[in-house]
């Protein structure tokens, strides 16, 4: 094991043992360039779901140029075959520069990450509550555009609808959490919780939302019914959610 690592010993034993040897290569690789890795997002903890979920790591370097991707190339092409996403490349001043165009990534990044080497790049982060509304508002917007645009695609397909209600649930789990955070609620890292919470707060039927988890989580077929009953009651929920998420008041 790499001297510098750190928190190895937190890490799943599923994940450490895809992890590790993919770290220790990357310290190899970059050298003194490399200032910083978190491993954020499921992979933390018990949200990792073994061949499902993905591994996403978070990289800070003095310096980023095409130089320096190449480097990586073919360690980065192994790791996506195990998994492992195309880690995120930031300098620290790029990181600070984009935190008003970003905050919930970063924020999702900063409550839900494991330091793995170097010093943390979230310990001193802020976000302004009013970007972070609006990231949330544009969130929900653009994603209630696409998933009528997708529709029209696959909308003939049961198994293309199934996956598009699940691939839209997921991306917008973290969009739901930093809503609950906007209205002064504890953040929540579990999403059955999140799906819950998002539901009491606002009073939209959360359990389509979590029809929809447990069908991705369990392979439930979204509770037995029909995809596109289910894909009519989530539109109609979103829509609702995003007209109260225009009238909150971040300050």
């Amino acid at each position: 094991m790499a001297k510098n690592l750190v928190n190895t010993e937190k890490l799943p034993e599923v994940v450490k043992k895809v992890l590790l040897p993919y770290l220790e290569e990357l310290l190899k690789i970059y050298e003194d360039n490399l200032l910083a890795i978190v491993l954020f997002g499921s992979a933390t903890g018990k949200d990792f779901i073994q061949g499902s979920s993905d591994i996403n790591l978070f990289l800070e370097f003095q310096k980023v140029d095409l130089a320096v991707l190449k480097k990586s190339l073919k360690l980065v092409a192994k790791g996506m075959r195990k998994k492992i996403v195309a880690p995120l490349f930031f300098t620290k001043e790029y990181m600070e520069n984009s935190s008003d165009v970003f905050p919930i990534e970063f924020l999702e990044m900063a409550g839900n990450h494991l330091l793995l080497y170097g010093e943390d790049p979230f310990v001193n982060l802020e976000i302004n509550r009013e970007h972070l509304r609006l990231e949330c508002e544009e969130q929900l917007r653009s994603k209630l555009i696409r998933l009528r645009q997708t529709y029209l695609e696959v909308g003939l397909q049961r198994r293309g609808l199934d996956r598009l209600l699940k691939d839209s649930l997921t991306s917008l789990i973290p969009v739901f959490r930093n809503i609950l955070y906007l209205k002064g609620k504890t953040v929540l890292y579990e999403k059955e919780r999140v799906l819950t919470g998002i539901g009491e707060e606002f009073g939209i039927g959360s359990a389509t939302f979590l029809a929809i988890w447990h069908d991705k989580r369990d392979n439930n077929k979204i509770g037995k019914e029909d995809a596109e009953v289910v894909f009519g009651r989530y539109i109609d929920e979103l829509f609702k959610l995003t007209k109260s998420v225009d009238r909150i008041n971040p300050l």
